[in-house]
């Protein structure tokens, strides 16, 4: 049993690389994104890479990610986790959030993060914020890049394919890793995700990253993320995509 975020993802991918572990459903723009575990773990290590060699970022420092729920998320998350770096992501919306509305993140003012990722709608809330290096992610379908930056931002899209495709995680030297690590085990059990299972999971529901991806991965199980969903199509999917287990 891992300990620790990076071997959540190690774990998983190792139990098959080609399976599809992160399907991603956008109903509002019609969005349908498939990763296997091999290719995933490419975006995570890839991202690690940009924070370490593009941002400067170490072991123990800070990254702000003010980014709702979507796989590019999930590559973000994971790769700051890799390379040993304290995450603090947006207050979790709740079930009244109106779906495809990020809520504004409300991040403590110290100590200052070296790198930051937002959204456009979250961009007016963090731009003041000190930080080192800043990221937008336009999250458009087909991983297509921002069409307009703000001055001082750059495209995480564009960036982050120029770096490396493989990353060795840097051992934690957080206490939030392995207590994330805990959680996300003890929060898979409440939400019943079986091992193994195939979980759909409502990401405007389930806003909180615990349990739309750590929660997952941490029972060695396959998620089909959507948002905005739209409910009539929510049998059908269930039936074509072979789901288990359905949060919604």
């Amino acid at each position: 049993m891992t300990n620790n975020l990076a071997g959540l993802l190690a774990v998983a991918v190792a139990a098959d690389p080609t399976r599809p572990l992160l399907t991603w459903y956008d109903d509002a723009t019609g969005d349908r994104t498939e990763l296997s575990g091999a290719t995933l773990a490419n975006w995570v290590a890839k991202t690690a890479n940009l924070v370490v060699d593009g941002a400067g970022a170490a072991a123990g420092d800070h990254a702000d990610v003010a980014l709702p729920a979507h796989w590019q998320t999930a590559g973000v998350l994971l790769g700051c986790w890799s390379a040993a770096l304290v995450v603090r992501t947006a207050p979790a919306a709740g079930p009244g959030t109106p779906a495809g509305r990020d809520p504004l993140p409300a991040l403590p003012d110290d100590p200052a993060a070296e790198v930051l990722f937002a959204s456009p709608p979250a961009v007016p809330e963090v731009d003041r914020r000190p930080v080192g290096e800043r990221y937008l992610l336009s999250l458009a379908p087909m991983a297509a890049p921002a069409r307009e930056l703000p001055p001082g931002w750059t495209d995480y899209i564009t960036e982050v394919r120029g770096h490396g495709d493989h990353f060795t995680p840097y051992p934690a030297v957080d206490r939030q890793d392995a207590e994330l690590a805990g959680r996300a085990r003890r929060r898979g059990a409440e939400l019943g995700i079986g091992a193994g299972a195939r979980v759909l999971i409502d990401c405007d529901r389930y806003p909180d990253p615990t349990d739309w991806l750590l929660a997952p991965l941490a029972a060695e199980a396959t998620m089909v993320l959507c948002r905005n969903l739209d409910r009539q199509r929510l049998d059908g999917r269930v039936d074509s995509e072979k789901v288990d287990l359905v949060l919604a």
